[in-house]
Parts: C-alpha cells; structure tokens; sequence
C-alpha cells in the first residue's frame, strides 16, 4: 500500500492554533489527555466500525510546520514570533490508545485517547475528528449493507459521487474493510490493492447499433471479463441479446460474467431475466443490480423475491446518505496531572484516561461493554484499547488491510443478531465501571 503524504498541521481550525498560542504564551506544556468517542447515534444505528486509524497515526507521526506554512501564519498577523519560532521545530510526541481498525464498538465508548504536551495533543483535534470520524461513519454504513445482503457480493460504486478525491479513496478503503468485496476505484485499487470490478456504462451500448452489437463488441475484447448493461432500451430484449451474444462466445470455451440491470422493478425484472438465460442452458450467468442501492434498498429486493447474485453499491453509501454524519468529538478528560470533565447540559463527558472492557459468553458472543479507568482491572472483560503509539512513533507494523478485514468479520460474526438490525430495536448495554463513576464523583 502507498503511505499517503502527510497533510501538515494546517489541516486544522483556526481555534486550535490560537489556544496553541495562548497555552504557549502562558508556558502550559505539562501532559494532556483527550478522548475520542461518538456521542449518541445516528437514526437506525446499533454499532459502529472503527476505522481510520492508520491514516491519523501516519501524520502524526510525519506532520511538520513547513517554511510557507510558517509565511503564511506570520501574514495572519496574530502570532508572536516566539510562537512561529516554536511551530519550526513541532512534532508530535505523544501517545495513543485505540482501537485496532475493523473492532466493532458503541456510543460514548473512546475510540482513541491521545496523550502529549497539551499544544501537540490540541492541533490535532479537527484532524483526528475528520478522518476517523468519516472513515467510521462510512465503514458502519457498509457492514449493515454487508449484512443485509446475507452473503451476496458487493461492490462500490460510489466514486462519482462521493465528495472529493480523498473522500473517493476513504470510500472504498472502509467498505472493503467492512466486508465489500471490490471497487470500482482504479485507483483504489492501486493504493490498498482493492480488487477492482467495472465493464460499461449505457453510453457505450448507444455508442453501437443496439444491445447486440455493443455485447458482441465487448465480448470481442473482454471474452473472460463480459458483464452486459441489458437496460438501455427494453431489460428483457436486452436479456435476449445477451444470449445471442453469450451463444457465440461459447464457439470460443467463453461465456459471459454476467448480466447487470440498473433500473427498473429490480426484484420482477431480475426474475424475468433469470428465467431468460436459464432456459438458454445460462445457469452460470450471474445478475448483478446497480442503481441507489443501501442496505434498505438491498434488504427490499432480496425480500421481494429478486434473483440478483450481486449489488454494485454507489451514492447511498459513499455519502452515507440517511446519516451523512456521526456526532464525534474529542474532549480534554486530563491535564497536568488532575482528572477535568466537562458538565455542558446534554454534552457531559467522563473525565479521567479509560480503557474499554468487553465481555463475553462461552461461545465468545459479545454480551455487554463497560468504560472504566485505563489503569483498572476488570477480570471479566477483554480490554479493547491497545497502545499503537507512543513518544511519537507508531509502536508497531500497521496490519494489513486483508487482516482489518478478518478482525471485522470475527467481531461481527459474534455481535448478536438482534443489534444488527436496521431499525435499531435494541441497544447493546454499555456500563461505567464503579471505579470510572467513583472517579466522576470526587471532581
């Protein structure tokens, strides 16, 4: 996989440099811990998928102040040199617990807490926020799909519409994580060594003089690699002359992948068209089905009876469209040796450095989580928080994705049915331990 090139600490609100200054000015660098998490959760949702945890590592470890950004911060005019002097030698030389990429987790659970001298735990704030924040959300939003789908491959198809290049390449990165099985992200595939999926678009079957001959060109060049877009005109006259087409390509020992609809009553047409190339001897054809598909759309069509093998899965999910965000943030729970939590109306946090702590029963399915001191000891949970970084260094090799992958399949195989729901009728129990809630008391 490419190391992607650091973003500097400029990739920041404005706030967090003007404290920096401030916490400067009055010689506060004593440690500092802040804590990662979501409050509450979006509409529907039961759980969530961690992820991002790799790229937030790689620029803090890598992140510099560089020559121009240096010019740049002098030109605001609200910087003293002292402080620009200080920005030319920053780096982060912190620590973090996380979660490992792919650990199913739940609201108000951390995610990660950093710890370092408070300027360098501070800039990162909105950073830290934008990219583990976005890469959950949409990992979350892939796994209910992957679910709903009950062992139908998926592929992401959302790159035209997901916001930005960055955005496109995270897409496909926390839905192949989640489960997908593809993209149609060349370059995705080329960075994270995704598997890549795609044949045509309707403008190339317009491009010819009919469904015929647009397959039969296709097959032409593609003979092992044929999936044909049959809805242009009429779905099952596009059915028929895949046929004709897959009839020819078996002279040659080929016939096609498959079939794609992208419109339409998908759940009666792929009926139809199953029983098109059936009674041609094309059992082996797949359907596959494009076209707003979620995990709404997915668990629809599979309920209504619809015969399609596969989902190409775009916009609803590379958006994350019913829930376009998660309400993540990142609080100061410790700073120069004294335990601070904030008690906003609505937005309390828990102060002090935690560990979360899962238990099991004797099959290893997950019954309940519980927040206590990172320190604690909780013989009856497995703690989740693992050190991945400390004086600034990333304290071992980054897993594969393939291996983030496999981590996300065993922790979902063992989160009961009933939380994986897509009207979230159930919630999975989380607790404060009697030592965190005896902490909160004493402040």
């Amino acid at each position: 996989m490419k190391k992607n090139r650091p973003l500097g600490p400029l990739f920041a609100d404005l706030y967090e440099l003007t404290m920096a200054a401030g916490y400067f000015a009055h010689r506060m660098a004593a440690p500092a811990t802040f804590s990662l998490f979501i409050r509450g959760y979006p509409p529907n949702r039961n759980y969530f998928v961690a992820a991002g945890l790799q790229d937030a590592l790689q620029e803090l470890e890598s992140s510099r102040f560089t020559a121009d950004d240096i010019d740049y911060l002098k030109k605001l005019d609200l910087f003293s040199d002292e402080f620009l002097t200080y920005l030319r030698s920053f780096r982060f030389t912190g620590s973090v617990t996380a979660l490992p990429e792919g650990t199913l987790f739940f609201a108000d659970e951390p995610i990660a807490e950093v710890t370092a001298p408070l300027i360098e735990a501070q800039v990162f704030e909105t950073f830290l926020l934008n990219t583990i924040g976005f890469q959950t959300m949409i990992a979350s939003k892939a796994a209910r799909c992957v679910h709903a789908a009950a062992g139908r491959p998926l592929i992401d198809f959302s790159l035209r519409r997901t916001q930005g290049r960055d955005a496109g390449l995270k897409v496909a990165r926390s839905t192949y994580l989640a489960g997908f099985n593809g993209t149609s992200n060349v370059l995705a595939g080329q960075t994270y060594g995704i598997p890549v999926s795609g044949t045509m678009a309707h403008s190339f079957v317009q491009a010819f003089e009919g469904d015929y001959a647009a397959f039969a060109a296709f097959a032409d060049v593609f003979p092992g690699h044929s999936v044909f877009l049959i809805d242009t005109y009429d779905t099952r006259d596009g059915a028929r002359q895949a046929v004709r087409v897959a009839e020819e390509m078996k002279k040659t020992g080929h016939i096609p992948a498959g079939v794609r609809l992208d419109s339409g009553d998908m759940a009666e047409l792929s009926r139809q068209v199953r029983r098109i190339l059936d009674a041609a001897g094309l059992q082996e054809v797949k359907i596959f089905a494009s076209s707003g598909f979620d995990e709404y759309k997915i668990a629809k069509a599979i309920g209504d009876g619809a015969r399609i093998d596969a989902f190409g899965v775009g916009t609803n999910v590379g958006v994350s469209a019913d829930a376009p965000f998660v309400d993540i943030v990142y609080k100061l729970v410790r700073t120069d040796g004294r335990d601070v939590r904030k008690l906003s109306p609505g937005k309390k946090t828990l102060a002090g450095e935690k560990q979360v702590f899962r238990e099991t029963d004797s099959n290893g399915q997950f019954l309940r989580d519980a927040i206590g001191c990172r320190r604690e000891r909780f013989d009856t949970g497995e703690p989740l928080l693992q050190t991945v970084m400390r004086d600034g260094r990333t304290v071992d090799t980054f897993p594969t994705l393939e291996q983030i992958r496999d981590r996300f399949a065993d922790q979902f195989e063992r989160l009961p049915e009933r939380y994986k729901t897509l009207d979230a009728a159930e919630k999975y129990p989380v607790a404060v331990t009697a030592d965190l809630e005896k902490l909160q008391q004493t402040l």
